[in-house]
């Protein structure tokens, strides 16, 4: 009996004998040549001082010597492939972080599809996380490290934060078709004419800056006894009849739920979306997903349907903008 540690090399060729129950096929399976397989096999049956293998039919089937030692051998190459394996795991540097992409409602329209497409080209190694974001996480989602670049409308109020302006639109708000303004989708309404719509609420610990805007400052006075937190929340209050919402025109675009209509304001002042980062982030791919996003917001090719007529000279929606 061999007193030296058994070569696992040797073990893997007569395992792959033992379970093939052929020579040949267990070189093959192994990349090696019979021979090779066969000097493994009986190196072993030298060392162990005894014969492992029945060659004298077909399939070749171990001896009893050979059916214990084939259990060992199974656990030991079982253990040398784990500890490869762990191995590898550990001396592998981790992936990096991947950049997590908050998006309250629809962003900022076109140009938050269009800036994570042109990070994702110019950064193809850098995972991108998409997390949507509700009404109450607009400057929570960045403080307490959710996401790391929000779209988000209006600017947060928070030092902690910077925000660079994307996309400035006409406002909007959205009304059941049952209900007495939406005549006005075509020509239009004023701050006065939508004060005692019930629009919906929000939590409480939703931030000012948030809230003002969604009350145009609190001259939308009324409150519906409905909650919502997303988008699709406020649609669904309109259209069941229980609330009123308001947002950007390009809401419009992006909500076009049967039995709502959207009301262009002509008196409001227009409002922008932003791409929102931590104040003094040192995240260099938060950096160029930030450049990018700005230098995509001068692209005029994508922010005409945004943007639409100067904020100087605020219009109702055209006939063929309306929603279907």
């Amino acid at each position: 009996m061999a007193s030296a540690p058994l070569d696992l090399r040797l073990l893997s060729s007569f395992l792959a004998v033992v379970e093939e129950g052929h020579f040949g096929q267990a070189a093959r399976r192994l990349f090696l040549s019979p021979p090779a397989v066969t000097q493994h096999v009986r190196r072993l049956e030298t060392e162990l001082g005894t014969r492992l293998l029945d060659r004298t039919g077909s399939p070749v089937v171990p001896t009893p010597a050979g059916t214990r030692l084939a259990g060992h051998a199974r656990v030991l190459l079982a253990a040398s492939n784990a500890a490869l394996d762990d191995m590898a795991e550990a001396t592998t540097p981790p992936a990096g972080r991947p950049l997590r992409v908050g998006i309250m409602g629809h962003g900022s329209a076109e140009l938050t599809p269009a800036s994570i497409n042109a990070f994702r080209r110019a950064r193809p190694e850098v995972a991108v996380e998409i997390r949507q974001l509700d009404f109450t996480e607009h400057v929570t989602a960045l403080t307490e490290d959710r996401v790391d670049v929000a779209f988000v409308r209006p600017g947060p109020d928070d030092e902690r934060i910077t925000a660079d302006v994307l996309t400035t639109e006409q406002r909007i708000v959205v009304v059941p078709e049952g209900s007495a303004l939406a005549d006005a989708r075509l020509t239009g309404a004023t701050v006065a004419d939508i004060a005692d719509l019930p629009f919906i609420r929000v939590p409480g610990h939703t931030p000012r800056t948030f809230t003002d805007y969604l009350y145009f400052d609190d001259e939308a006075r009324r409150r519906s006894t409905a909650y919502a937190v997303t988008p699709q929340e406020v649609l669904t209050g309109v259209i069941t009849g229980t609330a009123a919402g308001s947002g950007l025109k390009s809401f419009a675009r992006y909500y076009a739920w049967p039995g709502a209509v959207f009301v262009p304001i002509l008196d409001a002042p227009w409002v922008s979306s932003y791409l929102a980062v931590r104040a003094n982030d040192d995240n260099p791919e938060v950096r160029i997903f930030r450049a990018l996003a700005v230098a995509l917001s001068h692209d005029p090719t994508l922010t005409a349907a945004v943007r639409g007529p100067s904020p100087e000279v605020a219009q109702p929606f055209k006939a063929d903008e309306e929603p279907c």
